[in-house]
């Protein structure tokens, strides 16, 4: 299993998002669905804002970064249910329920940082010479 800070590292080019990709659905496409119209607008409306609220990446690297946070999440309930079986008040029990905390705790910084991120970021990082990149000095 990654490391959770390989997970959230933008310099993990296999994890980082892709500023100029395509944006990544969860529905199916709107012909497929038998809807009235009005249905049809709105799953139309929500697949052109990239999913509708319900987890879905904007970017394909967000993605499976949310994808590994969500695994690692649920690897550690298991671990920490594990560790509590004998004794809840336990050191060991503690400690394993504090680890899924601080990787929830990451899941949710991670979303926040995506809510208030500018995609040409990463581009720029990338490829500080091109025209959308360059910083003038007056």
């Amino acid at each position: 299993m990654a490391s959770l800070s390989s997970i959230l590292s933008s310099s993990n080019p296999s994890l980082r998002s892709d500023a100029f990709g395509d944006k990544l659905f969860s529905i199916r496409p709107v012909a497929a669905i038998k809807t009235t119209g009005r249905e049809t607008g709105r799953m139309a409306m929500k697949a052109s804002m990239g999913g509708g609220g319900r987890g879905v990446a904007r970017f394909e690297g967000t993605l499976v970064r949310s994808q590994l946070l969500t695994e690692m999440i649920e690897q550690k309930v298991i671990e920490a249910r594990e560790a509590c079986e004998g004794d809840k008040t336990s050191d060991k029990c503690k400690v394993a329920w504090d680890e899924v905390e601080e990787v929830s705790q990451a899941k949710a910084d991670f979303r926040f940082r995506l809510a208030r991120q500018d995609p040409l970021e990463y581009y720029c990082q990338d490829n500080p010479e091109t025209d959308e990149c360059r910083i003038y000095d007056d």
